[in-house]
């Protein structure tokens, strides 16, 4: 039987590490609400952007666009991956690592990665795979103002026929339910120029003033920014729900725990106090 001091010196240990993880799956819902509203307040903007890229299409009758030309003479790639910065998030980092990986084997170019977060770069030098970039500076509040010199640099080169395709690889959200990793094509572009809308519904028709091509040179970069944001608040809004699902499985692994050694404890108690009562009950048979 194990000793009792031992058992409470454990359960001791136990309930202060409960008290802990506790306070961190507290703290990862409430940045998950903040995460959860940014990534809800820019979806509106990413998805009418894009509606309007697509009538901007129909209008000029297809898009003959640098952005939207595939590189098939490059002999190079790009691919941004974003992880995170701190751990204790249970599978969010393996999935995006893995769904990273297979995009790497499966790509017939050498790859520029870019790494954002800690974690992935921590475990690309573990693997001794190559990066180009490493960034460990965006958080989970992260701004436009961060994301827009990376997107930046992916268009330059890509417009200069440095690289093939760039895609970025990263924790899409759906729901606080269900989270999946994805890699998604940023370049070249691609929107559908049909003539009809969803449902077979007849297009809406704009004016459009200047042109469509010289909005199209706008509203093309603009749109490669803003899906490479949306793609960063998914994250950040995935990282939390992971947070907030893994600490709560360990402040409910941790009461299990100290049940079981409470449970311990008092069967040692029990076992110590019959001994005690053997060996007074024996003392007493010697002496009459």
């Amino acid at each position: 039987m194990a000793n009792r001091r031992v058992l409470v010196k454990r359960r001791k240990a136990v309930r202060n590490i409960r008290k802990i993880t506790r306070t961190m799956q507290m703290i990862a819902t409430a940045r998950f609400q903040a995460a959860f509203n940014r990534a809800v307040a820019s979806k509106p903007y990413s998805e009418k952007l894009a509606e309007l890229v697509a009538d901007l299409a129909r209008a000029s009758g297809g898009i003959d666009h640098p952005l939207m030309r595939r590189n098939d003479d490059a002999e190079r790639s790009a691919l941004v991956v974003i992880t995170s910065n701190r751990g204790l998030c249970g599978g969010y980092n393996a999935g995006v690592l893995r769904a990273a990986i297979a995009h790497l084997d499966a790509e017939r170019r050498p790859v520029d990665v870019h790494m954002i977060g800690k974690k992935g770069a921590g475990y690309f030098r573990y693997l001794r795979r190559p990066m180009a970039e490493r960034t460990t500076s965006i958080d989970d509040k992260v701004r436009f103002e961060q994301v827009e010199p990376i997107a930046n640099d992916l268009i330059d080169r890509f417009a200069k026929g440095e690289i093939a395709s760039a895609h970025v690889a990263y924790m899409r959200f759906l729901s606080t339910s269900r989270q999946t990793p994805e890699v998604l094509q940023l370049l070249p572009l691609a929107y559908d120029a049909g003539g009809e809308a969803e449902g077979g519904a007849r297009a809406v028709e704009y004016e459009f003033s200047p042109e469509p091509r010289a909005l199209l040179d706008d509203l093309l970069p603009a749109s490669v920014r803003t899906r490479l944001f949306q793609c960063f608040t998914d994250a950040a809004v995935s990282e939390q729900v992971a947070r907030m699902v893994a600490m709560k499985a360990a402040t409910d692994a941790a009461g299990d725990m100290i049940k079981n050694l409470t449970r311990q404890y008092n069967r040692a108690r029990q076992t110590a106090i019959t001994m005690e009562l053997l060996d007074i009950v024996g003392g007493a048979n010697a002496l009459a």
